[in-house]
């Protein structure tokens, strides 16, 4: 570790001596105090100062007041990667909300779930994002009822769903629905001192302020809890193992509904006054432009972004002699991709990282001075969390074991098992799943996280596979499952079993083994399309197999042995077929 580097773990030490325990929205206030006039958020048509968007939060949050969003009420945020998503998290924590952000890609059957298991009592979201209208989307989703429920529930389908406000870039209006512009008008009829005294009375940080759906090892996304001291001792840290400096300028194509962006970028920026630039629709060339015209210090991505950013034929054009920081994390990448962000970037400061949304993001980053055979292999260590930490776990936020996957009896050190974790970052469990959240977390607080790993001596964890089926393909949670369940809907497919497989570039993909009825003759495309009706893009397998059900590898008791799947795969995919 260098001097500098050391030099600026040191100054975050000292600028945070003693953690105080606030809400996100008490923590940014206190934040402006001091950065006011700085830039926080640098969009690609529009810069936002920290002054600036807690004017805009507050006016947000005296309109969700009058709108009648009450504190503890759950709102579900559907959109892109605008200054108004933090503008629109921000009053919601003021007020005491929780936000429940939906990844845009969900089809309509699975935004719809989201919102009826959420328990959600209104809904902000774009009116279009890219080519998907989702003002024609959310009539249809609430059978015509858009704009004439309002307060009294939008829909039969979603009786405790009183308000759904549109946000245009355009500024283009519907009638009956309320829109962004309207919403912040309706804030002008509330109080400052009403706003205050609201703020002041949910000022609990323990409270639950983000409810992040994620896959897990059952068919549908689960709800994860997690509160305003959760997500700040996360972020903070971030900023300590990252060796963040004053000032940091953070570009990232990640969607912000991720927790990856709203942990590694929207709070991790606060604690340093630096600032976000958030990328609405990821392309290699605008996204140099982006990193060039902010002067980015650091770039967050997966390892597709980042190779894609590598092949672009006009990297060379760009000045980015600011950028010396990349995080890429979500799905490993290789070493020769790491070579080739060394030399040809010229970064100085490379970060790996593994952690889930169930312990606020990361909980194990690398050192900006590792070496890249380490980030290659290694995915980091368990993150220091100076005051924020806690003394019995030596200063960190969490702690990490090795468990047998079957017993879930301690293994010894250095041994490969399935890592568990514990610590004052790690949920508390999954909103409405009492049985699933007695499974997950034991008496002590350990959550099993379904990925298996090695600890090492020197500190270091490796991960070696999944003990779970769950697969993750460019950073999202796959659960083969569902994807069975649907395919299976199909009227010629008699059965269906679905397994990730190791991808150099995405991660992991799925595969489909298919057996039709008897004599049904299907296609592929037939298939795909099926599913395209059904599933998000990302949940749609890459290979297709269709086999008869006595090729099928089942054990005696009649479970197919998955493992066998994957071999198979494996070796079909390696001969081309």
């Amino acid at each position: 570790m260098n001097a500098e580097i050391r030099q600026r773990i040191e100054t975050l030490l000292a600028k945070y001596p003693v953690w105080q325990r606030r809400t996100i929205g008490d923590h940014f206030d206190r934040v402006v105090e001091k950065y006011g006039d700085r830039y926080y958020i640098l969009a690609e048509e529009a810069q936002y100062t920290y002054s600036q968007v807690k004017q805009l939060s507050d006016r947000l949050a005296r309109g969700l007041i009058a709108m009648g969003i009450r504190p503890r009420e759950h709102v579900a945020l559907l959109m892109g990667n605008y200054p108004e998503f933090a503008i629109i998290v921000l009053a919601l924590v003021k007020i005491g909300a929780v936000c429940v952000p939906i990844n845009p890609v969900l089809n309509v059957r699975e935004l719809g779930f989201v919102l009826r298991d959420s328990d959600a009592v209104a809904l902000i979201a774009n009116d279009r994002l890219g080519k998907t209208d989702y003002s024609k989307i959310l009539a249809g989703l609430f059978a015509g009822c858009l704009g004439e429920g309002e307060g009294e529930g939008f829909s039969p389908g979603f009786p405790l769903l009183r308000n759904v406000v549109l946000f245009s870039p355009e500024s283009r209006e519907y009638p009956g629905v309320r829109s962004l512009n309207s919403l912040m008008e309706l804030g002008d009829t509330v109080s400052e001192d009403e706003r205050r005294r609201v703020q002041r009375e949910t000022a609990y940080p323990d409270d639950t302020c983000f409810i992040m759906y994620t896959s897990g090892t059952t068919a549908e996304p689960k709800g994860v809890m997690l509160t305003h001291d959760m997500l700040l001792r996360g972020a903070y840290a971030s900023c300590l193992a990252r060796a963040a400096q004053d000032g940091r300028r953070i570009y990232f194509p990640i969607p912000f509904y991720h927790i990856f962006a709203i942990e590694q970028a929207f709070l991790f920026v606060t604690f340093v006054g630096g600032a976000m630039i958030p990328h609405l629709q990821f392309a290699p060339q605008s996204a140099l432009a982006l990193m060039e015209k902010y002067r980015a210090n650091d770039f967050l991505c997966v390892p597709t972004i980042l190779l894609s950013i590598l092949n672009c034929p006009e990297l060379d054009r760009f000045d980015l002699s600011s950028l010396t920081a990349v995080l890429c994390a979500s799905t490993p990448a290789p070493l020769p991709l790491w070579k080739r962000a060394r030399d040809e970037l010229k970064l100085t400061e490379l970060s790996t990282g593994y952690g889930m949304t169930e312990v606020a993001g990361a909980g194990v980053l690398s050192w900006p001075g590792d070496d890249i055979e380490i980030l290659a292999t290694r995915v980091g260590r368990m993150m220091y969390g100076g005051s924020s930490g806690l003394e019995e776990f030596g200063g960190r936020n969490i702690q990490y074991k090795v468990v047998d996957p079957f017993t879930g009896r301690d293994l010894p050190p250095g041994s490969e098992g399935e890592l568990a974790c514990r610590g004052n970052i790690v949920t508390r469990g999954y909103y409405k799943r009492p049985q699933e959240n007695a499974a997950l977390i034991d008496k002590d607080g350990w959550l099993r996280t379904g990925d298996m790993g090695i600890i090492h001596p020197d500190g270091l964890l490796q991960l070696t596979g999944r003990s779970k089926e769950m697969y993750k393909t460019s950073g999202e949670n796959v659960v083969p499952k569902e994807v069975e369940e649907y395919i299976s809907t199909y009227h010629k497919v008699n059965q269906v079993y679905v397994v990730g497989v190791p991808h150099q570039v995405m991660g992991d993909v799925g595969v489909a083994f298919i057996e039709l009825k008897p004599g049904e003759e299907c296609t592929r495309r037939e298939i795909i399309e099926h599913c395209r009706r059904g599933l998000a893009k990302f949940k749609v397998p890459r290979y297709f197999f269709f086999v008869r059900g006595d090729e099928l590898p089942f054990t005696s008791s009649g479970k197919v042995q998955k493992y066998k799947l994957v071999e198979e795969a494996l070796r079909r995919i390696k001969k081309g077929g």
